[in-house]
């Protein structure tokens, strides 16, 4: 196994989304409802993806794209109208043609869990639509500051 195919990740989170839970993000039980999380974590990892090099000008200019391949959400708490809410992002492993990210959505003012979602985004040549290797900048950016598995 090469060292790119695998590295495990520890850098601190990161603020990706503020925002609030408005009265048509919720649904005839009163809280906010599903589709609304996800699109809220969808913002948070374009962000995520700026902070770490991957902006959409340059997904555009280089031709890449970023696919969502799997998503795992746990809901911990309500929110309600009104709520304020914080998403804060870390990548957790970066592979040769993918990175595994974690986004949590945190209650402002209760400061408690609210959601957890773990995603799995592959890169992608946007003319085949088929996965290609990240660039190298990102690879190495976390190759030379985290441990790789092997050293674990």
């Amino acid at each position: 196994m090469s060292i790119l195919s695998k590295t495990t990740v520890m850098a601190p989170p990161i603020v990706t989304y503020r925002g609030t839970v408005y009265p048509w993000h919720c649904d005839h039980m009163g809280h906010m409802n599903v589709m609304w999380y996800v699109g809220k974590f969808d913002e948070a990892t374009w962000q995520l993806l700026a902070s770490i090099g991957l902006s959409r000008a340059r997904l555009r200019d280089e031709g890449i794209g970023m696919a969502a391949v799997e998503q795992h959400i746990e809901y911990k708490r309500e929110l309600f109208a009104g709520d304020l809410l914080t998403i804060r992002s870390t990548v957790q492993e970066v592979r040769e043609k993918a990175l595994i990210f974690l986004h949590e959505m945190i209650n402002q003012e209760t400061d408690e869990l609210a959601a957890r979602t773990v995603l799995t985004a592959v890169c992608i040549d946007r003319t085949t639509r088929k996965a290609k290797p990240l660039p190298s900048d990102i690879r190495d950016r976390f190759v030379s500051t985290s441990p790789t598995t092997a050293d674990q």
